[in-house]
């Protein structure tokens, strides 16, 4: 019996990171064709306009985004050079090793005109009728 719940169990995350990836896949396409922006490159831009002076250390945008040191550091690089100066790195004057990225007014306008095409697709996806049913009905298993 446990085994049968388990694998209902599994059957159910895997139906949550279908719908998780589909929408994933769906607004990496579009950031990338309107505004040449990957999902991960927009996520870093949204959490630095998340901060109250719209900087964070990169170790800590690493951790938000999910990504290895390198790649981090190899994403805000291509958003200081690519995206017209969406970023500005410097280092912490407290702290010599720590490299701070700053979002500048540059990036805040990209992000703005990201998150319009951001928010048009989770509202298609999250109006689609199917979506919810699905939601629901996994909901009302758990």
């Amino acid at each position: 019996m446990k085994n049968n719940q388990e694998n209902d169990y599994l059957d159910y995350w895997l139906s949550i990171t279908n719908i998780q990836m589909s929408i994933s896949n769906e607004l990496e396409s579009a950031l990338q064709k309107n505004h040449t922006l990957s999902l991960k490159e927009f996520y870093v831009l949204y959490y630095l306009s998340k901060t109250s002076d719209k900087q964070l250390r990169l170790q800590q945008l690493q951790e938000m985004v999910g990504l290895s040191q390198s790649a981090i550091s190899r994403l805000v690089g291509r958003l200081e050079a690519k995206s017209c100066g969406a970023l500005q790195r410097h280092i912490c004057e407290d702290d010599r090793r720590g490299i701070y990225t700053r979002l500048t007014p540059l990036g805040e306008e990209k992000l703005e005109r990201a998150l319009n095409t951001f928010h048009k697709i989770l509202d298609s996806a999250f109006s689609k009728g199917n979506l919810q049913r699905e939601l629901q009905s996994l909901m009302q298993k758990l």
